[in-house]
């Protein structure tokens, strides 16, 4: 075998890297340019098939692809966040210099199961924590939190933490006992509600609805009554799981009365607010929240509302001693002996040991840029989506789910030509997605099929969104 030094000699030149990485940053400028400029498709037409035989399995021995080629690949095989006309899923356009601290992150290559491995980041984490603990209402010297790798993640960490004080044992230890413990939900939870009841050996059946108003909201009466159900039946409801920003939706449920519930049942209150939590930079938005200072916990997503790259959710707690109950592991190689004496040593809260240094890109933002640009900029949408909403109702044959409560806008066209409504919604969405014009998705709700827009691009304009109205009304 031959010596591999000069490769990697070569491969760790910085010269070299200087020369590569400003090459790529001008390929990814064009792309942005481009995509702003709204030139082509909004995302690609290939098949799965189409795509698999795209990407070989095939690999050289040997130096094969240029970087610069296989990086335009990449780039005209993937969906086009930064064009405006994409309003499908609620994974943002990430701000550029948010984009250049995650490479930064990936280069310094700091993880953050410990303080001394991501000394930086770590803290970072703590100062984001923070700062949304006074957005929320919670006093900060006794909330804390810290960042992992999407909501899912996030609810399950949270659900994990009520369920330790929700027992009445050390479950971490001894184990579930099954049928004792219940969650309750909104009828239009996240999906990650029941599977974290899953992943916690509950069953998917500990996860119970909770009916919601004809705005697909949790309606307090009915949480009542589940409460008292699940008492009845000899259950302990281990915790509630309110939405600010659900996702199919983008519905606020009233958490001042579901926290009134919660209090009067001694039920944990968890509010999953990956979606609608970064309006809370926004001190006119803000007041959607009422109630959300008495939560025990929530979740945040920077990538969805604070324009980071995927993936970087806040996990808060109101009471911070409360996130060490999560998970309770003996590593001498890595902790001491009172895990809160180590706050910054945050294996001891999270799901991740070797995690990325998620609290570079969050913070480092909100420095650069301010609090008020992002509170601005939740509002630009949020402001936006209203203006769609009011002109789609402006327009015949339209029919809106609900009116928004924030960025997100269900709704559906029904021409009397079309004999099924659902059925027109499904044929006009995938016109969109042949043609690449624009990019949204669809959802069920109350027994229909709606279609969905998430305006989160900052680039969208009305006029883009008068254009997607005036080409679904074209469709015959």
């Amino acid at each position: 075998m031959s010596e591999p030094r000069p490769a990697l000699e070569t491969a760790y030149d910085p010269e070299a890297f200087r020369a590569l990485a400003h090459q790529v940053a001008d390929q990814l400028a064009d792309h942005l340019a481009s995509a702003r400029r709204r030139e082509g498709p909004v995302l690609p037409t290939a098949s799965p098939s189409e795509a698999l035989a795209a990407w070989p399995d095939l690999f050289p021995e040997g130096p094969g692809a240029e970087p610069l080629d296989l990086l335009q690949r990449v780039i005209q095989a993937s969906n086009h966040l930064h064009h405006p006309r994409y309003v499908g899923h609620q994974v943002t356009a990430p701000l550029p210099w948010s984009a250049l601290l995650d490479f930064a992150g990936a280069f310094l290559n700091n993880g953050s199961a410990i303080f001394e491995m991501g000394p930086a980041s770590t803290v970072m984490e703590r100062a984001v924590a923070r700062l949304f603990a006074r957005r929320a209402g919670f006093d900060p010297e006794r909330a804390d939190g810290f960042l992992t790798h999407g909501g899912s993640a996030g609810n399950l960490t949270a659900l994990l933490a009520a369920r330790q004080r929700a027992a009445g044992w050390d479950v971490w230890e001894e184990g579930m006992e099954p049928g004792k413990l219940c969650i309750l939900v909104s009828e239009q939870a996240h999906y990650s509600a029941r599977r974290s009841a899953q992943v916690m050996g509950l069953g998917g059946q500990a996860v119970r609805p909770v009916a919601c108003d004809g705005a697909f909201r949790m309606k307090p009466a009915a949480l009542a009554e589940a409460l008292r159900v699940a008492q009845a039946e000899g259950l302990t409801v281990m915790a509630v799981v309110a939405s600010a920003g659900a996702t199919a939706t983008g519905a606020f449920d009233p958490l001042d009365p579901i926290a009134d519930c919660c209090a009067e049942a001694g039920v944990w209150l968890h509010v999953d607010a990956a979606h609608g939590g970064g309006l809370l930079l926004s001190d006119r938005l803000r007041p959607r929240f009422r109630g959300l200072e008495r939560a025990d916990s929530l979740v945040i997503d920077a990538h969805k509302m604070m324009l980071a790259p995927a993936l970087a959710t806040l996990v808060l707690f109101r009471e911070g001693d409360r996130s060490f109950e999560t998970f309770s592991q003996s590593a001498s190689y890595l902790f001491g002996a009172d895990p809160r004496e180590t706050w910054f040593d945050l294996a001891q809260r999270t799901l991740e040991c070797t995690k990325r240094s998620l609290g570079l890109q969050v913070y480092a933002s909100l420095q650069v840029m301010g609090t008020a640009f992002f509170g601005a900029y939740a509002e630009r949408m949020v402001d936006l989506t209203r203006s769609f909403a009011d002109h789609l109702k402006a327009r015949p044959h339209w029919e809106l789910a609900t009116e928004p409560d924030c960025n997100i806008l269900c709704f559906r066209f029904a021409p009397p030509a079309a004999t099924d409504a659902d059925a027109h919604q499904e044929k006009v969405r995938a016109a969109l997605l042949r043609e690449g014009s624009f990019y949204l998705v669809k959802t069920r709700l109350a027994g229909k099929t709606w279609l969905r827009t998430t305006v989160i691009n900052p680039g969208t304009t009305e006029a883009d969104l008068q254009a997607l109205a005036e080409r679904i009304e074209a469709e015959p």
